[in-house]
């Protein structure tokens, strides 16, 4: 086998077999698939797809391209994955609300793809916090702490890690195939017992259409549930910033608000306690995703869920303090202002997808592989759908390193923002849930 005959099936719309996607993934993994190589197969498979049985190949060449994970706990051993959004910083709360319900997250995340940011980047806007341990580092943080929030190890689908960084930056992020092969090689080489997916749609997305949304979410339930992990989807509305900030500092400030009831976003709240709930009732440790919720929302009234946070900040290298003086820890921009609004009425649209790429100019993302993040640039204080508006109020605060990129940011911000003269139907927080 080699890399060509495989991309030149691809190409003419064959399906390479089992045996050709293994090879192809440890390829990846050693080094004999180059970048270019790579570059040319995520593309083929955006064009021509894999079919079924293709994507679940793919999934298991990826997971056993490295080593897979197995947890000697004294309870469920459970995760969360979201395919992308704005202002989607779900998992730096969900991971601690749920350790402090007794079950354990060794949670591997990626860093920003296209638009979306990155849950590693955000928690390396915490001075001093790393996010690469090795696994005896991460087993020791999870058992001690309940949850940990890494970048995957080198031997861990270091095939996807390859092909992740490839697909960031030559346009092939939007594929059900290459969506559900690097979500899930990374979580089942976790050795996780239940998953929650969180999968987004609308226009801050990459699947902006409910049919796809639903195709993806089916691909991922069924893959994930035939390879022995119970797992459940919730299509969840990306119509609009799920915080009311879009950044990887600013992000942090807003969950820090909602852990400590500083300032509580409503929507992300609402959407990490549904997400919670349900992995605490799939595992069994609740009756149901009521009970589950009803828990989850005593544990951050409690500061449980903030005091779960903090053990994980220090244990991966954060402040030991940073809980009670977080606003004095993260980075500030040199230039914040108001984006004004042009004209009065109600916010009856939202393109998440320019949002999103605002920050990566900004410097909050990535254009290309290996570019320095931001993590003090961004947006925050958005406004939010069916808002009312005056003329020359603001519609967001932008975070930025110059005078010259805020200015351009906020020409970007007024172009996605859509004002009207009523303010429209509001989508639902969840559309679905897939079992």
């Amino acid at each position: 086998m080699d890399a060509r005959a495989i991309i030149a099936k691809l190409r003419d719309g064959d399906r390479p077999g089992p045996e050709d996607l293994a090879w192809f993934a440890q390829g990846l993994a050693s080094g004999a698939v180059t970048d270019a190589q790579a570059g040319a197969f995520a593309m083929a498979v955006v064009l021509n797809g894999l079919g079924e049985a293709g994507r679940v190949a793919l999934t298991m060449a990826m997971r056993d391209s490295g080593d897979v994970m197995a947890w000697d706990l004294d309870a469920p051993v459970v995760d969360k994955h979201s395919t992308g959004g704005i202002g989607d910083c779900v998992s730096l709360m969900l991971a601690p609300m749920l350790a402090a319900e007794g079950v354990y997250v060794p949670m591997i995340s990626g860093r920003g793809l296209g638009h979306t940011g990155g849950t590693l980047d955000k928690l390396e806007a915490i001075p001093g916090l790393s996010v690469e341990h090795d696994e005896d580092a991460f087993r020791a943080i999870v058992g001690n702490v309940g949850c940990a929030i890494v970048a995957a190890s080198a031997d861990l689908a270091p095939a996807d890690r390859r092909l992740y960084a490839v697909r960031d930056v030559t346009a092939t992020v939007e594929s059900v195939d290459l969506i559900t092969a690097s979500i899930l090689s990374k979580k089942l080489a976790a050795g996780l017992e239940v998953l929650i997916l969180d999968v987004k749609v609308g226009s801050g997305a990459f699947m902006t259409d409910l049919a796809e949304a639903r195709a993806l979410a089916r691909a991922l339930v069924d893959t994930a549930n035939g390879a022995g992990c119970k797992t459940r989807a919730l299509i969840t509305d990306m119509d609009q910033p799920l915080a009311s900030a879009a950044g990887n500092g600013v992000e942090v400030a807003e969950i820090m608000g909602a852990l400590t009831g500083s300032h509580v976003s409503a929507r992300l709240t609402d959407l990490s306690v549904e997400l919670a709930a349900e992995i605490l009732a799939t595992c069994g440790k609740v009756e149901n995703v009521e009970a589950g919720a009803k828990r989850l929302r005593a544990g951050l009234r409690s500061g449980a869920a903030a005091e779960k946070f903090a053990a994980m900040v220090t244990a991966m290298g954060g402040p030991t303090d940073f809980v009670e003086r977080w606003p004095e820890y993260l980075p500030e921009a040199p230039v914040i202002g108001d984006v004004t609004a042009p004209e009065a009425g109600f916010i009856t649209a939202i393109d998440g997808q320019a949002l999103g790429r605002s920050v990566v100019h900004l410097g909050g993302g990535r254009l290309r592989g290996g570019d320095p993040v931001d993590p003090a640039v961004g947006l925050s204080a958005l406004v939010r759908l069916g808002q009312s508006i005056g003329r020359g109020e603001p519609l967001a605060l932008v975070h930025a390193a110059s005078n010259e990129t805020a200015q351009a940011a906020a020409r970007a911000v007024r172009a996605a923002i859509t004002i009207g003269a009523a303010p429209g139907d509001l989508p639902p927080l969840i559309h679905e849930r897939v079992v």
